[in-house]
């Protein structure tokens, strides 16, 4: 395919997910199976288009005067691929499937190409409803952190220790993957985006097979490494999932005492169990709900440390999933905020006197955030918070006290202070 049938396919993907309000993912799928010419290369470009779009969708649609997928797509070329105006009409040259030409007013708009006197949720590009909340958190921030919000992400990588002796090891066995050390992870490998967007098979590698490394975020990690878990603990994953925080935990706990991985969701502890596996883990009991019953109604009040990876509306993970933020609706807010309380319930039940739980969200929006924890600590009283420094000091990572924003009760990553994903990571200690 050409470049220029390339963004034609983009722009008829993109109506597709904005005329039927679904995920970037299944409108992408579709497409492709009903274009089966299309290569491995046209499908990977198409889909960057789309997802670069989709990050830019407001700043896109002000620029051009109008919110279509045309118009989002041709805008986007402008302001996310630093195209000019000329380059961009001659890949619309209405040829076999290359788009129409453009219209003097596009010409003019793309030529001009101005945010000036834009609104921050615009220059963002994010839903204007959450602008409230986000001023209260990023005030004169919200802008550069919301704009750092839109752009690609790195793909990182954290290192295995309980199959490599170090960071070192893993990052000299992949010379080709041009892999960087994380700034503030001391486990992480950092894998620039390319200039497609495209990322390298690294599942492929056998270093991965081997379980050397496997993906996660770098605030990812940094949530997990909060929670200063050690060997000989009793440790609840109470939101396990896929198992990526699990497995941190684990080398973390150098295969010593034990952790018990859950979820509500059955379907999502699916893949747990060959990732175990190939980390070489070997203290993990995977407890998956069965029948309605409680898996781990046998723990409660013994248990050193609760980890709730809470259920979240994924706000701090929109450099990844772009189009998520536009089908965030007020409603759905509310329902995570309600499961944010029951999961914060059950693991207040679960902690011995002298443990902890670590509440971590992939969220910057408070009300996901200190304002759950509000809730729970005037439900349970017996509880108070890990001041930030003792929690920082704790995991031996003091050193990140001058890059993230100190909260009320924890402490939030941003893309725009430490280069990762949006998360929150706080903790509350049960009295003795």
């Amino acid at each position: 395919m050409t470049p220029a049938a390339r963004i034609s396919a983009a722009v008829e993907v993109l109506d597709d997910i904005e005329s039927r309000r679904r995920p970037a993912a299944e409108a992408l799928k579709d497409w492709g199976l009903s274009h089966r010419f299309a290569g491995s290369k046209d499908r990977a470009a198409i889909a960057s288009l789309v997802y670069d779009a989709l990050r830019r969708k407001a700043s896109a649609a002000w620029i051009m005067g109008e919110n279509t997928p045309r118009a989002v797509m041709l805008s986007m070329l402008r302001l996310q691929r630093g195209m000019d105006a000329g380059a961009i009409a001659a890949l619309c040259s209405g040829e076999r499937f290359a788009p129409e030409p453009l219209s003097d007013g596009e010409r003019a708009n793309l030529a001009a190409a101005s945010l000036k006197g834009a609104p921050a949720h615009v220059a963002g590009d994010f839903p204007e409803w959450i602008a409230p909340s986000l001023e209260g958190l990023l005030g004169e921030d919200l802008v550069p952190e919301m704009q750092a919000l839109a752009t690609r992400a790195p793909l990182d990588l954290r290192v295995n220790t309980l199959k490599v002796s170090s960071r070192e090891e893993a990052h000299d066995a992949l010379p080709h993957l041009g892999a960087v050390e994380t700034p503030h992870s001391p486990l992480g490998l950092r894998i620039a985006p390319s200039e497609d967007g495209r990322g390298p098979a690294v599942q492929a590698e056998p270093e991965f097979i081997k379980g050397w490394f496997e993906i996660q975020d770098e605030g990812s990690q940094l949530a997990a490494l909060l929670s200063a878990v050690k060997p000989g603990e009793q440790v609840v994953d109470l939101c396990a999932g896929g198992g990526g925080k699990t497995l941190a935990l684990a080398a973390m706990m150098e295969n010593h005492g034990q952790i018990y991985a859950t979820d509500g969701d059955t379907r999502r502890l699916a893949p747990i169990h060959d990732r175990l596996s190939r980390a070489g883990v070997r203290n993990v009991q995977v407890r998956t709900p069965r029948g309605g019953a409680d898996p781990v109604s046998d723990l409660d009040g013994r248990i050193d440390c609760v980890l709730v990876d809470a259920p979240c509306t994924g706000v701090g993970t929109w450099r990844r999933n772009p189009d998520a933020k536009w089908r965030l609706r007020p409603g759905s807010l509310e329902v995570r905020r309600k499961e944010q309380a029951t999961v914060l319930d059950r693991a207040a039940a679960l902690v011995k006197p002298g443990g902890r739980i670590v509440y971590i969200t992939c969220s910057i929006l408070p009300e996901e955030n200190d304002e759950a924890l509000e809730g729970l600590l005037q439900r349970a009283p017996g509880f108070e918070t890990v001041k930030a420094e003792a929690l920082l000091a704790s995991a031996g990572l003091s050193n990140l006290s001058t890059v993230v924003r100190l909260t009320k009760h924890g402490i939030q990553l941003t893309p725009g202070t430490t280069g990762t994903d949006g998360f929150f990571v706080a903790a509350l200690k049960r009295r003795s």
